[in-house]
């Protein structure tokens, strides 16, 4: 049994959602106070399920809590941005312990694709990328 949160990205992704959408939406409660929906979650994470589309690019599951690393870290300021550094390390972060846990942080990889031997199946890269996004962001559960 996972955390309530891993639950609930479980039951997202059984659901349908992709695993950026699983992720990224079991965190709508901490979007909503960045004045983001659930909707717009599922919508800005659509394209990163499989690798981005095609299973070459990072996991769907880190990209997800990578998206949120930016919700939550964000200054949001539009005339002189200056949180990306800050942002830029957090996500960093989230990559090397994901691809320490994971051996590996790119979808293909991860699967098996070319070497035959699946690293993490896709439920379980889901609950590592809420795992990540709640240790290195700190958040309540």
């Amino acid at each position: 049994m996972g955390t309530s949160r891993q639950d609930k990205a479980a039951e997202l992704h059984a659901r349908g959602f992709n695993c950026a959408q699983s992720v990224l939406c079991s965190f709508a409660d901490v979007a909503a106070e960045k004045g983001i929906d659930e909707k717009a979650l599922f919508r800005m994470s659509e394209a990163f399920g499989l690798g981005g589309g095609c299973m070459k690019g990072t996991c769907g599951a880190l990209a997800g809590a990578m998206m949120l690393a930016g919700i939550v870290g964000s200054d949001a300021n539009l005339e002189a941005p200056r949180s990306k550094a800050a942002t830029y390390k957090v996500a960093a972060r989230m990559r090397d312990l994901f691809e320490q846990r994971a051996g590996s942080f790119t979808c293909a990889e991860l699967k098996g694709v070319g070497t035959g031997k699946v690293l993490l199946p896709c439920p379980a890269c889901v609950s590592l990328g809420v795992e990540v996004a709640l240790e290195v962001l700190v958040l309540d559960e």
